[in-house]
């Protein structure tokens, strides 16, 4: 199968060229589309981590006997 193309556009002439992607730009390509995908994931798992954290004391508050107004005002 052939690589994927980029265009390359020459401003002063107008001239289009495309061209196709060697095998080490796709394999960058393919390197940055991971790392970014596992970046995501990190992150997802971080504000998961977060969310559950504050699930945890809001229970925990309300165990001691707060109103969910009480636990919502000092979470706010």
């Amino acid at each position: 199968m052939a690589n994927p193309i980029r265009l390359e556009v020459n401003c002063e002439t107008g001239e289009v060229q495309e061209i196709e992607l060697t095998d080490a730009e796709v394999a960058e390509m393919q390197a940055q589309a991971e790392a970014y995908a596992a970046e995501q994931a990190r992150i997802a798992a971080e504000e998961q981590k977060k969310a559950d954290a504050k699930a945890s004391a809001q229970a925990k508050l309300a165990k001691l006997g707060l109103t969910a107004d009480e636990i919502a005002a000092l979470i706010g």
